[in-house]
């Protein structure tokens, strides 16, 4: 198993120092924000370390040359819009950037594009389950012909009154992902795993990695903390953010033992990528740094 970042958090640090970062720290490989430039404000989007729409063999060569010097591998590039966005102009952008990642991923020694399914926050499970299938053949025909995996985040994107009430991604849970692998059926199509997200939605985190271990295509390492007196007072249908929040790994609620643990018994031998939304070292660069630091010194622990 490979230890690495998603370098979403590294906004506005440009690619080489990217490398040099994390490769001094100790990180393997790095999930890369591929976002098409100036394209979102939302937290944590619209980052771009490598732009798919300005590529020519020369910038190919050095993004290859440097990661190679800094002995770091690129395990996948990321980018996590709403696919099935209700503006259908909108839709058409997300759909025609992610088939550019699926063009360009096997430039960078990685066969793997990250990304969410999507959804229609005002339509029923029932209703985007129509709608996924309209969108993801063709993408997923796309990956075929590029032979190209594609990991979708379990994220339910739903965190306050912006995406209520259904949240901006159907991959939620496992019944969804059954739901969605029936109608979606290709190998080309599996979970980029964050056991964080069902920390709030209080599923049991470890289950789903027996059930569907050969549907994980990557993972991410993100915890969450549940404040239960905060959830006493709001209760579950409360917006999520009123009584959870994102926190570096080892400073939530997860047990990384038992979730390496179990990553080890399925035989994952991927891709596991550190994911920071801590908003409590974000007042600064230096303690951005700090978060990523730590991150690496904690869960190295579990990883050889």
């Amino acid at each position: 198993m490979k230890l690495g970042l998603v370098t979403s958090i590294l906004d506005g640090t440009d690619f080489p120092e990217v490398i040099d970062v994390t490769s001094d720290i100790g990180y393997e490989c790095l999930e890369v924000a591929c976002w098409p430039i100036g394209n979102s404000s939302r937290r944590y989007a619209g980052v771009t370390h490598i732009d798919v729409n300005n590529l020519d063999a020369k910038r190919i060569d050095e993004i290859n040359s440097y990661t190679s010097q800094k002995n770091m591998n690129i395990s996948a590039l990321a980018y996590y819009p709403n696919m099935l966005n209700e503006d259908l102009k909108q839709r058409e952008m997300h759909i025609k950037h992610i088939k550019r990642l699926i063009e360009n991923v096997h430039h960078f020694g990685s066969d793997t594009v990250t990304s969410f399914i999507g959804r229609v926050q005002n339509l029923s499970v029932e209703e985007n389950l129509s709608i996924v299938k309209e969108v993801w053949l063709p993408i997923l025909d796309h990956a075929e012909k590029y032979e190209v995996k594609i990991g979708i985040e379990n994220c339910p994107m739903y965190f306050g009154k912006e995406q209520w009430p259904g949240g901006q991604n159907l991959m939620t849970s496992p019944d969804n992902w059954n739901k969605i692998f029936e109608i979606l059926d290709s190998d080309k199509l599996g979970i980029n795993y964050d056991p964080s997200h069902f920390i709030w939605q209080q599923i049991d985190y470890l289950k789903p990695l027996y059930e569907f271990k050969d549907k994980i295509f990557h993972v991410h390492f993100k915890d969450i903390k549940l404040y239960e007196d905060r959830l006493d007072k709001v209760g579950v249908l409360a917006y999520p953010l009123e009584y959870m929040a994102p926190k570096l790994p080892g400073l939530g609620d997860i047990d990384w033992g038992k979730f390496v643990s179990a990553l080890n018994d399925i035989g994952y031998t991927g891709s596991a990528c550190v994911e920071v939304e801590d908003r409590a070292f974000e007042n600064s660069k230096e303690s951005i740094l700090d978060s990523i630091k730590l991150s690496y010194r904690y869960l190295k622990q579990f990883i050889i």
